[in-house]
């Protein structure tokens, strides 16, 4: 076996354990791979497993449960070897099995004993002679479906009783699926026309999004680590996510606030309109206030923003009633619509979270109004697919603030143009992007 510091799937093992006890992936990830020396095709293969497993935890918890004894007594990391190791052999075609079972028995031996070695060969050679337990004894449906996507149940009742079983379904066969990586292109500083021919001279297959303007979907390698990002030609950004402020209509002359602005993609992108104009970006924490310096720096942005540390629901000790032209509150939400790019958040959340996070979401609506001024606009906006942190909030709000009308919210790309909703509701399965909600409001009086 290689070197543990440069072996993927020892590494991805490490770095499943550390998620499992409550550590983000994409940040275990991103440290992994700055503090060792895997060659590219080994930071493939550690970062597909890693999310790999996690997309599939469910999954995988009840094979072993069918298949161990005592599973509640094996150490966590032999379960997340285990997991690892079915991950391969059931998702990586090209991964054959004996290299598998190779790298697996050298991971115990690094790590365990004779007797863990035994156990998972045992396991892994039943799985290539007998194949994985069925799930058609799986009887409740609910349940079912919960295993079959490794999604918990309380996900699956809510989003049958908002959207159906019919488009729940889609959704879920959606979220397991690769997420895209898509650029959103700075437009003070390059075109899309000009940046997909830089990026392929680069080696990468580039496409124009059909959900977002200024925005492609690459391929073949990590678009973060070229220069033209060091140099601010583009920022990392969902689709899905560039739809707010794009449906802002901002002028150049704009004084806008950023509600819950951190780590500042949606803040930068508001810049990139601006010339005469600025945008002052909140945040509760003051060091994800240095995220937003950072990015505005590298965009070439930063003289468009000012960067206050402070509670949205509490502004009156920074700005007067009625200062602004626009109001952007990407609200802080349960993230459901992320499941996809972050699949860890599915097992994270609860019914609580969304309660509560709810309450928060129309409490920050209600402080930010009177700020803004009359006939200026206000735009809300959630990662959520969650009602109750969504179109709800939309209902509460119109019902307290009758000086506010609802705006129907427009896209360059024309999404969904016969919804009877002035909102948009991005779906995972609708376009391959992320979850989203966005809703705007005018000030009429």
């Amino acid at each position: 076996m290689k070197n543990n510091t440069s072996n993927p799937r020892y590494l991805a093992v490490k770095t499943l354990e550390r998620v499992s006890n409550g550590a983000y992936s994409n940040l275990q990830i991103n440290n992994v791979i700055d503090s060792t020396n895997m060659n590219e095709k080994d930071v493939r293969l550690f970062t597909t497993i890693v999310y790999g497993v996690i997309q599939h935890r469910l999954t995988f918890e009840y094979y072993i449960q069918k298949m161990v004894k005592h599973p509640d007594k094996l150490k966590p990391w032999v379960k997340e070897l285990l997991y690892t190791a079915i991950y391969q052999m059931v998702y990586l075609d090209k991964v054959p099995n004996r290299a598998i079972f190779d790298e697996s028995i050298e991971i115990d031996k690094a790590r365990g004993h004779d007797g863990i070695r035994r156990l998972v060969t045992g396991i892994l050679h039943k799985i290539n002679r007998d194949g994985l337990p069925s799930l058609d004894d799986i009887k409740d449906k609910t349940e079912y479906l919960s295993i079959k996507f490794s999604v918990p149940v309380w996900i699956i009742e809510q989003l049958n009783n908002q959207l159906g079983k019919e488009k729940t379904e889609k959704i879920l066969e959606s979220i397991n699926e690769p997420a895209n990586q898509s650029l959103r292109v700075n437009i003070k500083s390059t075109n899309p026309s000009s940046l997909t021919k830089m990026l392929e001279e680069k080696g990468f297959e580039v496409e124009s999004s059909k959900v977002a303007a200024n925005a492609l979907v690459v391929s073949n390698g990590n678009a973060a680590h070229t220069d033209l990002f060091k140099d601010g030609l583009f920022t990392i950004q969902d689709e899905s996510a560039m739809l707010p402020v794009q449906s802002m209509q901002i002028a150049s002359d704009d004084y806008i606030l950023d509600a819950c602005a951190a780590p500042g993609g949606k803040t930068t992108q508001i810049a990139e309109y601006l010339t005469t104009g600025k945008v002052e970006a909140l945040d509760l924490h003051e060091n994800k206030l240095n995220l937003i310096k950072k990015n505005a720096e590298r965009m070439g942005v930063a003289n468009q923003i000012e960067v206050h540390a402070c509670d949205s629901r509490k502004l009156d000790k920074l700005f007067n009633d009625e200062t602004f032209d626009k109001i952007l509150v990407d609200a802080p939400c349960t993230g459901m619509g992320l499941i996809r790019r972050k699949p860890e958040i599915r097992y994270d959340k609860s019914i609580r979270d969304v309660e509560s996070l709810s309450r928060i979401q129309s409490q920050i609506l209600d402080a930010v109004a009177p700020k803004l001024k009359v006939g200026g606009q206000l735009v809300f906006s959630t990662c959520s697919i969650i009602n109750q942190e969504n179109s709800a909030n939309v209902t509460k709000f119109l019902n307290e603030h009758h000086n506010f009308a609802p705006i129907r919210v427009e896209t360059k790309m024309n999404l969904k143009p016969d919804r009877p909703e002035d909102y948009l509701k991005i779906f995972p399965d609708d376009y391959g992007s992320d979850g989203f909600f966005i809703s705007g409001f005018k000030k009429v009086k």
